[in-house]
């Protein structure tokens, strides 16, 4: 049996169709189909029902397709542990971020990672937690930067440092004190966001309904309407610090603080660039 029958199977078990399957798999339907029924005929059962408008798994198949999948993540990590270079003279990192650590961490920590190691090539995603965690645990990340909590099973989670969250004016803003952020305008991220979730959160535990001016799915378009406006928004007070021309004000009472994340899947291959990218994110901050 190749390796080739098990990815041809989990193809068709994603597309559902075998024309699907074949096209993104860049082969004729026939010779997928064969190769299928070549699987089946080793195996001893059928593991694809084709008698409906779309093919699905009978139960033999969807007990075989989730460890086949998980043997195949295994087997891509080992090939690429079989080519990393331990001295980091070039390698590859897949990397992902909640989008608040875009704007104030991730650009500081790669360049210092880049002249490091300029050799290693990092491919890096800004996604949302619950998709960073998807893509862990289907191997197609090496590490994550997320938040501390619930996570997936079979999600490993090591806490780095605690974000505060404020609310951020522009620099000219007249200043914010005590509880009046609430009665102005504020450009929030939107719900898809976790950021935005735990802000609602805070809302309901005050029993306050704050005043939504705007609403972005973007953390940069927030950041030029606050500079250029008078409204607030509630972002991580690193955030203001890292930008010209914003001001963080403290929120009474402060917003439950929480923490930076490292995550993985369990028991994953961890290459030298990926240790390498994890002993520079959890050093201590150097001065000048």
């Amino acid at each position: 049996m190749l390796l080739r029958h098990i990815r041809y199977l989990l193809a068709v078990a994603e597309h559902r169709n075998f024309t699907r399957a074949a096209e993104a798999l860049h082969v004729s339907q026939p010779t997928l189909s064969q190769q299928i029924k070549q699987l089946e005929d080793t195996l001893g059962a059928p593991l694809l029902d084709r008698t409906g408008r779309s093919v699905r798994l009978t139960d033999a198949g969807e007990a075989y397709v989730r460890f086949a999948r998980l043997a195949l993540q295994d087997l891509q990590a080992g090939t690429r542990a079989m080519h990393d270079v331990q001295d980091l003279s070039r390698g590859n990192l897949r990397l992902a971020m909640t989008p608040t650590f875009t704007v104030y961490l991730i650009g500081p920590l790669l360049a210092q990672f880049n002249s490091l190691y300029p050799g290693i090539v990092v491919s890096v995603e800004e996604l949302t937690q619950d998709r960073i965690e998807a893509a862990l645990a289907q191997d197609q990340l090496d590490i994550g930067i997320g938040f501390t909590g619930e996570h997936l099973p079979d999600i490993e989670c090591e806490g780095l440092f605690v974000e505060e969250l404020s609310v951020v004016v522009s620099a000219s803003h007249p200043d914010l004190g005590g509880q009046h952020w609430l009665q102005q305008p504020l450009v929030l991220l939107n719900s898809g966001f976790a950021t935005r979730r735990y802000i609602d959160d805070y809302c309901r535990s005050q029993d306050v309904k704050p005043q939504i001016a705007m609403e972005a799915n973007s953390i940069s378009a927030i950041i030029e309407i606050v500079r250029n406006t008078t409204l607030a928004t509630i972002l991580p007070s690193a955030i203001a610090w890292a930008q010209v021309g914003l001001s963080a004000v403290p929120i009474h009472p402060a917003l439950p603080q929480r923490t930076a994340a490292l995550l993985s899947r369990k028991g994953a291959y961890r290459s030298a660039a990926c240790r390498a990218f994890i002993e520079l994110i959890k050093a201590p901050p150097t001065t000048d």
